[in-house]
């Protein structure tokens, strides 16, 4: 029996732990929070928490466990999140307020044996600190979210961190739709001195056709010479480590990584002993790091690649860790599980190593050319850090002097649009809810997947589309004018806000200030490290912004139910007014008027594709009313059953007799017969035996019997030959299926402070 019992938050993590500590150390895991903030009494704040069902089997291990050891030690992470968990199984399994607490941020032997050396017991201000985030989302996400779905069709919830995030989706998403589409005439020039080269015409961008095809004409009678040449060198600096923000930024650009996706691998990694821990606000490396990752520089590239820095982290709150995400063992150039694990990790030991080579040094060029022309040139002249970190494209220059005639090869000036301003992505929005004080390392991620889940974020899937501009070549003194394709528009990854997201924005902002203001939002942030730091009281933090909240809720309790609908004009057959309104699935036309109103039901159509409410034309609403009504008859299937294309709560589906089919691929307006044909033939070859209420349906995970009622379904064993199944077998394998686990009656425990 193991003397000791130490208490971590995941199996994964108790297993490396257990290899390090040895055989007097038994390692369990409470696999995260064995309680739940259930409920909060508004006036003291008190809250109640519930254990969690499914961790009633591991609390009785744990105390089992408790009572067999001399000596236990609580080892949660080692940010606020960790320090609620250890005091809940204090709680919980009736420990001592001076049990051990030991924190580490990598699981070594070295960093485990040091823990244990330097014991502490839990933080009650830290703890007070989380509680009173938990306690702070609880509330204002039970109040807002109830009015949000009163007042916003198709709103299902909103909170308080991510709803600041949400408005910064919107705001972006008006800045794109108020840019003016704007061009002008970019003139560069192809030159030669020994060999070819560009330069860019810096005289002026013409705005007209005209204007720039009289400039190229005038360029093109010119002879060109070397004004100036300009030779510098420069240094690209060394990245700094990864805080987690920065980590979740970086894998997104670089690897095309969700910040869940990030998150879920880091965490994998960290529990596998490979990195330190993943959610972290400091940029410090310990001395122990640098000295190995010095030695590693020094022994693989040499001494001239070594430049030893250390970070110092500016925020002052920063106090999630007390280092920076970097291998544990920068020997280890490859390393974890799943191919998310393995390229995460290799971008975690390039960054962790690049932070202490030698600068990149680079010779830079710039020749200037009569009339106007600038050519720019770079080489690397020593890698430094960019041997492991980085790109760099040399573009070399001809050596020339001054006064040196050049040849002019060709001149074109090309029709360039303006770009409005880029949305979001999942990295570019984490930079900048960071740089704004949002939020912290542990919830980013959590922002990202509510805003998304909630509906009122998608990630854009276009390609872009193709403009056709147009290119004035002047060659050997003749000017050709060409019409050539590009690309704009491309949405893909990026974050869109649906129509419901721009009105929960909408609502919140106009009802809701503080919520949705970012600075007010930075300050609860920071109030919050105050309570960690036990400099405010956790009661007195709550009560302060709580009170006012209140009343913003009575008062927008009587505001009109809010809708953005937006009069297109008037339909010219019939005279009836025609809108582009947000309903709870989303934009759709509306012809007429409300019913109760007018006694005529108006009728309705969906938005065409990729327009909004706010963007959508007149014109192209009229197309969209064209559209035949649904339900909609397409025909009849070989068997005789009339197939119905029709509009559901959850997308388009096909009616075929007693049958619905989804047909997400297909648009329930113009889809063919002959399209969904296959669809229904499908579901009739899927069906082995039919007799009305129960059925044997061959499905993706096998056969299996329906009964009637939802969810009422049983799998066939392999060893059972489905056709053969008779209706009083399949009665009875429903009757006697396996019974849902019910689930376990809960126990209460209020917590006062």
């Amino acid at each position: 029996m193991a003397k000791n019992l130490v208490i971590v938050e995941s199996p994964a993590k108790a297993h490396t732990i257990e290899k390090y500590l040895g055989s007097d150390f038994k390692v369990l895991a409470s696999v995260g929070h064995i309680r739940k903030d259930t409920k909060v009494d508004k006036a003291t704040f008190d809250v109640t928490y519930e254990i969690d069902p499914d961790h009633k089997k591991i609390i009785t291990e744990l105390k089992k466990a408790v009572k067999e050891a001399d000596k236990i030690w609580l080892a949660t992470d080692e940010d606020r999140e960790g320090e609620s968990i250890s005091w809940h199984l204090c709680e919980v399994l009736k420990l001592p307020k001076n049990t051990a607490r030991i924190t580490f941020h990598e699981i070594t032997k070295p960093a485990l044996e040091n823990a244990i050396k330097n014991p502490r017991t839990v933080d009650m201000d830290m703890v007070a600190s989380q509680q009173a985030r938990q306690t702070l989302d609880m509330l204002v996400g039970y109040d807002l979210s109830d009015i949000v779905r009163k007042k916003v069709p198709g709103a299902i919830s909103a909170g308080r961190v991510q709803s600041p995030a949400l408005r910064l989706i919107v705001e972006r998403e008006k800045e794109i739709e108020k840019f003016e589409t704007k061009f002008t005439f970019k003139i560069s020039g192809k030159f030669k001195k020994d060999k070819e080269f560009d330069a860019i015409y810096e005289g002026g961008a013409p705005e007209t056709k005209e204007e720039a095809k009289k400039i190229l004409e005038k360029l093109s009678l010119e002879t060109y010479k070397v004004e100036n040449v300009e030779e510098t060198e420069g240094t690209r600096t060394n990245p700094v480590p990864f805080t987690t923000a920065a980590l979740q930024i970086e894998a997104n650009a670089k690897l095309g990584f969700s910040s869940r996706t990030t998150m879920s691998a880091a965490q994998g990694l960290y529990q596998a002993g490979l990195i330190t821990y993943h959610r972290t606000d400091s940029l410090n490396l310990s001395s122990q790091a640098i000295v190995t990752i010095a030695k590693y520089i020094e022994g693989t590239f040499g001494k001239n690649y070594l430049k030893v820095r250390t970070f110092k982290t500016k925020d002052t709150q920063a106090q999630e860790a007390h280092e920076a995400i970097r291998p544990t063992d920068i020997t280890r150039v490859g390393a974890g599980k799943t191919e998310y694990e393995k390229k995460l990790y290799k971008l975690i030991w390039a960054r962790t190593v690049a932070t202490q080579m030698a600068a990149a040094k680079v010779a830079k060029t710039t020749i200037k050319l009569s009339h106007d022309f600038v050519a720019k040139g770079e080489i690397v002249i020593f890698d430094g850090f960019l041997k492991v970190y980085g790109k760099s494209k040399d573009l070399e220059l001809p050596k020339v002097k001054k006064g040196d005639k050049m040849d002019c090869l060709e001149l074109v000036a090309r029709q360039t649009y303006a770009k409005p301003p880029a949305r979001y992505t999942e990295g570019s929005l984490v930079k900048k809810l960071e740089d704004l004080g949002i939020g912290r390392p542990s919830t980013y991620a959590s922002i990202m997947t509510a805003i998304q889940t909630r509906g009122y974020v998608i990630k854009g899937e276009n390609e872009g589309e193709t403009r056709k501009i147009t290119e004035f070549v002047a060659q050997n003194g003749n000017i050709k004018e060409n019409l050539v394709k590009e690309k704009f528009g491309a949405d893909k990854g990026k974050l869109i806000p649906t129509p419901i997201g721009e009105l929960v924005a909408g609502f919140l902002t106009d009802n809701f200030k503080n919520i949705v203001d970012y600075k007010f939002t930075a300050n609860i942030e920071k109030d919050l490290d105050l309570v960690a730091d036990a400099k405010l009281e956790r009661v007195k933090m709550l009560r302060d912004f709580y009170g006012p909240f209140q009343n913003t809720v009575l008062i927008a309790n009587g505001v009109e139910r809010y809708n953005n609908a937006r009069l297109l004009g008037h339909d010219p057959k019939t005279g009836k007014p025609i809108y582009a309104k947000v309903g709870k699935n989303g934009g759709f036309i509306q012809l007429g008027d409300n019913e109760k109103e007018t006694k005529e039901k108006p009728r309705f159509a969906p938005l065409p594709k990729r327009k909004t409410v706010k963007t959508v034309t007149l014109e192209q609403a009229l197309s969209q009313l064209e559209l035949p009504t649904l339900p909609r008859v397409l025909g009849k299937a070989p068997d005789g059953t009339e197939l119905i294309a029709a509009n559901g709560p959850f997308g388009p589906y096909l009616k075929g007799g007693k049958y619905n089919i989804p047909m997400k691929d297909f648009d329930p307006y113009i889809v063919s017969l002959e399209e969904v044909l296959p669809l229904y033939q499908n579901k009739v070859a899927s069906i082995i035996a039919d007799w009305g209420e129960i059925m044997i349906i061959n499905g993706a995970y096998g056969p299996y019997i329906k009964g009637p009622g939802r969810r009422n379904n049983v799998k066939i064993p392999k060893a059972t030959n489905p056709k053969k199944v008779t209706l009083e077998e399949a009665k009875k394998m429903l009757e006697n299926k396996p019974k849902t686990k019910r689930r376990a009656p809960r126990t209460k425990a209020k917590k006062k402070k």
